[in-house]
């Protein structure tokens, strides 16, 4: 039995060290992407269209910018923007599935409509479209993304509030005259945190990853910005010229910070969740 439960403490101590240094790692790369910004605008007609070197490990383009500043100032600000959108659609998400259990069928059977609607157009499309609208830039991925990643997490907390409804605490509390808003935050609240910070940090990567899509396509940040999306799609003018290392390095390091953010939303539920850990 002693054996059993150090090999539990053993793995656990594990995986939150790892997540940990995963952590680490994507917030240097956000921190030293802020302080990098201006280098990765700077232009240099001199080193221009440069292969990967010690000097310049991600080589540079055919404007002379340093890749490897370029690199980490766009997974920066792609970071940041995710962060910024993952928090907005996960405080919808759940706003929405606890008022939807709590208040009533009409509450209920209009979110869950808004639900099936979001989850039934094509996320891409459907992200584009509002991004289009609002504007583009900025302001109109921050606005897409938000209001297109939501649901799943939405219907995720309507799900486990229904089930604290039928349970015996719940029950006594309405007998004893408590309000829907006290029960709501008084008795379920507390007990959606581990789903609602998973499904947060779950978010991160998605709302990443559809940021830099939505970009590369055109309808995103503006082209002026150092951002994932804008190198990636710039350096498709490029890749038949043999300038491989414009798309390689960036596109590396966007997979690697969203398996990075998706590897620590699974460490935090299996953590979070006693009954996981030893799956």
């Amino acid at each position: 039995m002693s054996t059993d439960r150090a090999f539990w403490k053993d793995r656990r101590f594990r995986m939150l060290a790892l997540a940990a240094a995963a952590a680490a790692f994507l917030l240097a790369v956000t921190v030293l992407g802020s302080v990098w910004h201006d280098a990765a605008l700077e232009t240099d007609f001199s080193r221009k269209n440069l292969a990967p070197c010690l000097k310049y490990p991600f080589g540079t383009d055919w404007m002379g910018r340093d890749m490897f500043a370029r690199t980490v100032a766009g997974l920066s600000l792609s970071i940041r923007l995710g962060i910024l959108t993952a928090c907005v659609s996960a405080a919808i998400a759940f706003v929405l599935g606890l008022s939807a259990a709590v208040m009533g069928r009409f509450a209920d059977g209009a979110v869950t409509m808004m639900i099936d609607l979001v989850m039934g157009i094509p996320h891409i499309l459907l992200l584009v479209l509002i991004s289009y609208a609002c504007g583009k830039g900025f302001k109109g991925v921050v606005i897409g993304v938000s209001l297109t990643h939501w649901a799943s997490l939405a219907r995720l907390i309507r799900g486990e509030v229904l089930q604290l409804k039928a349970s015996p605490y719940v029950k006594i509390a309405e007998k004893l005259g408590k309000g829907k808003l006290y029960i709501a935050f008084r008795h379920m609240a507390p007990n959606l945190f581990p789903q609602f910070i998973t499904g947060l940090i779950l978010l991160f990567p998605h709302a990443i990853l559809h940021e830099a899509s939505v970009t590369f396509l055109g309808f995103g940040l503006s082209p002026e910005q150092p951002a994932i999306g804008v190198i990636l799609s710039e350096s498709m003018n490029h890749l038949a010229m043999g300038r491989w290392w414009l798309a390689l390095f960036p596109g590396l390091f966007l997979v690697a910070s969203v398996l990075l953010f998706h590897y620590i939303g699974q460490t935090v539920c299996r953590l979070i969740d006693p009954g996981s850990v030893h799956e």
